[in-house]
């Protein structure tokens, strides 16, 4: 940090650089930042924070982004005024959609928006100016499986059930790694204490995992599984609880249908038919059953490696279940819903997210089903590619780097290549952005207000706060809602639409901006100043009262709100959704019984992801990349004898669509039959300018990833367990 004579200044913010909500202290003297620490006043961090923290002035800092509009050329890259590039952006869209129909535009959102809420609050109003079908986003490589059981089961998307982690007795942990995400869907800053307070109150902490992650080395017991099988897993599991407890929905069994359908269903899945499959012991998961029904309060949660693979809906749905019929549902210690104070759910219909809607129309080459207005992002590459009538043309990229996030990223490079327009909103020229004909740079972190409208939602406990900007963008900087209103302003214009109509819009959403709108919902919330106060705030709560209250507010522990908070038309749960029973029968098939496990030699590839990863372009921050490789390829001793592999020696990774190289590392903490690498790398190709992340390029894990390789209910991708072949590099080379 740069030592300067200049009296500091204190500001108190929430990173948002992950899901955890972490409460930052942060000094700045002279327009630059001189410290950032934990802030120990916040209600809901109180001081914890990891090592991404201090990433906020790095990439505030970084020489390397973007901080002006720049236009591609023969020549290179040439900065270009914000009218001009706004101007050519909203031409060529309209242009193109003119000429092909409405369709031929498609867009990609990445996961960074949901760290913004002015993008959060304005990217929609983008995309309903556009009118098209071909919406994507990375929810379809993470948590959409999550999202179609909610919205199933409890009849919205975003009803999440949250693990109440702070007072579980035994939590069991499917493809989860929260020591690693702080928390995926279960914002939990500080997560290693909370799993450690189950354990010191007499509890147990369970991992099932093909890795021996980081969580399952603090965890009581870790359990492997062979990557793609834990529906299979899950249903054994229910088969054990049914049997020998009997369902205890308690209560809910007055709101709740389907259970005997449940229960007929999980009959024929017993452990011993999903053992040699799985790999799991069938007296380990009858113990681990056994345990899970006995505890006082329990709570099943599975996150990623069970989202992404061939049955992830499936996976989500069954753990729902479990939690149901365990009695551990809606209940204290066991999983519940959030009562946020701006409710994306609850709230008026203006401020909250759509229910969900599902199969509405399909994607045009595979046929696909949409979820929620969004076509699966593995049929990008495709949808671009192939010749006829509907086929995309045009891209707007924002805050997404899909070609090193999501399968099959050579055909995705391929793609954007032949595009006849591509616009991004990025701050750096990355593996995507590169294709960019223009690329729009919004502020950075710092200089933006921040409120956590979707993590709230997915919080642990109940909180609330807002961080103002550290800094004032300079006058050549735009916000990304800003990017997005002018934008759509301008399509409007190029349409014709009615002037004065578009006109009164434009000018009342920009005088609002995405705080005025924050400040709406937060008043009409369940929290908020026209309902009862809360005893802490006497009028309730306003963007004025949080800003009154710079380290947050603390709304509670997470209550039972059932059957009130159900969002389904008859106010029940559904506990065998239609969808999801129907696609049992593609569970019997791919896992016969009486079938054994793969041949000798299979070998299934699964990601990983690192503390101090997060996103593709965390890796142009020095003090994030610093230390030993992390993108190495992680084989178990078994494997690495009988492939010729050593320590510290390159491999070459051989999937159905393509070939990589990397280190391997040798090490039982995979099981046998299962590699290992990172996501977020492959920084080695041409035309990026992230000059660190260059010195650390690694290679991409979804240059291996099969774009067909999916969940076929929601679209999902199946990273976890794509079958590859491995050889030492000698040994290719000479068969070369």
């Amino acid at each position: 940090m740069s030592k300067t004579s200049s009296p500091p200044e204190l500001h108190f913010r929430t990173c948002n650089l992950c899901e955890a909500m972490c409460g930052l202290r942060i000094e700045t003297s002279a327009g630059r930042v001189t410290s950032i620490r934990g802030d120990e006043e916040d209600p809901f961090s109180k001081g914890h924070i990891c090592p991404k923290a201090v990433a906020l002035q790095d990439l505030h800092e970084d020489p390397d982004r973007l901080r002006q509009p720049v236009r591609r050329t023969a020549t290179g890259w040439q900065p270009i005024s914000w009218e001009e590039a706004l101007d050519e952006t909203a031409r060529r869209l309209h242009a193109v959609q003119r000429e092909h129909g409405k369709d031929s535009v498609g867009v990609y959102v990445g996961n960074p928006t949901v760290h913004d809420h002015g993008a959060l609050i304005f990217l929609p109003i983008l995309l309903r100016a556009l009118h098209t079908r071909n919406k994507f986003s990375a929810s379809s490589v993470d948590q959409l499986p999550h999202q179609l059981a909610s919205y199933l089961m409890f009849g919205h998307q975003f009803l999440i059930p949250i693990p109440d982690i702070d007072r579980t007795r035994y939590m069991l942990i499917l493809g989860a790694n929260p020591l690693a995400s702080n928390g995926s869907l279960m914002t939990a800053p500080g997560v290693r204490g909370r799993l450690k307070a189950i354990q010191q109150r007499g509890g147990r902490v369970v991992v099932v995992d093909p890795r021996k992650t980081e969580t399952a080395r603090v965890a009581d017991e870790h359990v492997f599984i062979r990557p793609g099988t834990d529906a299979l897993w899950l249903f054994a599991l229910l088969h054990v609880l049914l049997e020998e407890a009997g369902p205890k929905p308690g209560r809910l069994a007055d709101f709740s249908d389907g259970l005997a359908t449940v229960f007929e269903l999980a009959r024929e899945f017993t452990p011993e038919r999903a053992e040699p499959h799985t790999g799991v012991p069938a007296d380990t998961t009858r113990r681990i059953a056994r345990e899970l029904s006995a505890s006082e309060s329990a709570v099943c949660y599975g996150r990623v490696g069970v989202s992404t693979q061939a049955f992830g809906a499936m996976c989500q749905w069954l753990i729902n279940v479990i939690n149901i019929v365990t009695g551990n549902f809606d209940r204290e210690g066991g999983a519940l819903f959030t009562r946020p104070a701006f409710d994306l759910v609850g709230g008026p219909r203006a401020m909250g997210m759509s229910r969900g809607t599902y199969g509405r129309w399909r994607s045009r080459v595979r046929g696909l089903p949409e979820f929620s207005g969004e076509l699966p992002v593995a049929v990008l590459g495709e949808e671009i590619l192939t010749e006829g009538p509907g086929r995309i043309r045009a891209m707007v990229t924002s805050a997404g780097n899909p070609v090193v996030s999501t399968p099959n990223g050579r055909q995705l490079d391929t793609a954007f290549a032949s595009l006849d327009f591509m616009v991004s909103i990025d701050p750096y020229i990355n593996e995507t952005t590169r294709h960019a004909h223009i690329i729009l740079p919004p502020t950075t972190q710092l200089e933006r207000s921040h409120y956590d409208l979707a993590f709230h939602v997915l919080a642990v406990r109940n909180t609330t706060k807002y961080s103002p900007p550290l800094f004032t963008p300079g006058p050549d900087s735009r916000h990304d809602w800003e990017i997005f209103l002018e934008l759509k302003h301008r399509l409007g214009t190029l349409r014709g639409e009615p002037r004065v109509r578009g006109e009164l819009t434009y000018r009342a959403l920009k005088a609002l901006g995405p705080d005025g709108l924050l400040d709406l919902g937060l008043r009409a919330g369940p929290y908020g100043l026209r309902l009862r106060p809360l005893r802490k705030l006497r009028k309730g709560l306003s963007l004025a009262s949080l800003k009154a209250r710079p380290h947050g507010v603390d709304l509670g522990p997470l209550q039972p709100s059932l059957p009130g908070r159900l969002a389904t038309r008859d106010r029940r749960i559904q506990l065998a959704p239609e969808l999801l029973v129907a696609d049992i029968q593609r569970l019997r098939q791919t896992f016969p019984e009486g079938a054994g496990a793969p041949g000798e030699g299979t070998l299934l590839l699964i990601g990983r992801r690192h503390l101090r990863d997060n996103n593709s372009w965390l890796h142009n921050v020095p003090r994030l990349v610093s230390g030993k490789p992390r993108c190495t390829l992680l084989v178990h001793p078994e494997d690495a004898r009988r492939l010729g592999l050593r320590e510290g020696e390159e491999a070459v990774i051989t999937s159905r669509v393509g070939e990589v190289r990397a280190p391997v590392s040798v090490t039982d903490e995979v099981m046998p039959g299962v590699v290992s690498l990172p996501h977020g790398y492959g920084h080695g190709r041409e035309g990026l300018r992230l000059r660190v992340a260059g010195e650390h390029a690694g290679v991409s894990v979804n240059d291996l990833t099969d774009d067909r390789a999916l969940d076929a209910i929601s679209g999902n991708a199946a990273f976890s367990g794509i079958q590859v072949r491995i050889k030492p590099v000698e040994s290719a080379r000479t068969e070369g």
